[in-house]
């Protein structure tokens, strides 16, 4: 619980910190610091805040896995697949799950989200976005969660008790993100239940790290296709253009 609290304590730090310089030298600049919110330059500030991050999250977690490098931490954290749920049964998973995302976006709706505008502010954050989605969040939120959390509950209250509270915190520290939209909401729990009982059924992280990353990497690839796709009204857009727009709101 406290690699778990001590890596949402770095997150929130490292952004305040890489955003910090930027906001004293517009200060002292003379420019404007009312419309800092929505600054288009912190807002992309903040998000690359989130790579070190990630990277003291992974030593953090590797110096409790190891042991201080007394034990190897590929197998420690159970690296590899089991033989009855392999890579392409893991890929197909995660194709399932973003296809009933699109659903659930469609039919249950919301607002625009936080992240939405966040996405929205440039081209820049969009793409930076993407590239953390895919190159860094499934592995350090896997590490968190289902490498050193879920073992650790499961051991000292049980697999039932373990998946609920590990689907609930991972999924509730994305809802502040996506409150007004509830469909997107309910895509976040699913992924979040799918991820913790594939960890409880196999036994091993590499399948939920896996599925984790096929998920977030067709919507990073989809979010940074979307602003070259036709940009028609939405009673009119085009089949790819709908497709691509419900599927960037499942952005986790």
């Amino acid at each position: 619980m406290l690699v778990w609290v001590t890596s949402l304590v770095i997150l929130v730090f490292m952004q305040i910190a890489v955003a910090v310089p930027y906001v004293v030298y517009k200060t002292m600049s003379g420019g404007s610091t009312a419309g800092l919110a929505t600054d288009p330059t912190l807002i992309f500030i903040s998000i690359l805040g989130v790579v070190p991050a990630h990277i003291l999250t992974f030593l953090i977690v590797w110096f409790l896995v190891t042991g201080r490098g007394r034990r190897p931490f590929w197998q420690t954290l159970g690296w590899s697949f089991p033989e009855n749920f392999g890579p392409w049964k893991t890929i197909a998973l995660a194709a399932v799950l973003l296809a009933v995302g699109v659903l659930f976006t469609q039919f249950l709706g919301g607002k625009e989200t936080a992240l939405d505008q966040i996405i929205n502010s440039s081209l820049k954050a969009r793409f930076a976005t993407a590239f953390l989605a895919f190159a860094t969040a499934p592995f350090a939120e896997e590490l968190v969660f289902r490498g050193v959390l879920y073992p650790a509950l499961q051991r000292a209250i049980g697999m039932v008790a373990a998946v609920a509270i590990v689907t609930v915190l991972f999924a509730g520290i994305h809802v502040f993100q996506y409150y007004d939209n509830f469909g997107v909401v309910a895509v976040i729990t699913m992924l979040s239940l799918s991820l913790t009982l594939l960890r409880a059924r196999t036994g091993r992280l590499l399948p939920s790290f896996v599925l984790h990353l096929v998920f977030n990497g067709i919507q990073a690839a989809f979010l940074i296709v979307q602003p070259f796709v036709g940009k028609s009204s939405p009673d009119t857009r085009p089949v790819v253009g709908f497709f691509f727009h419900h599927l960037s709101r499942l952005f986790i």
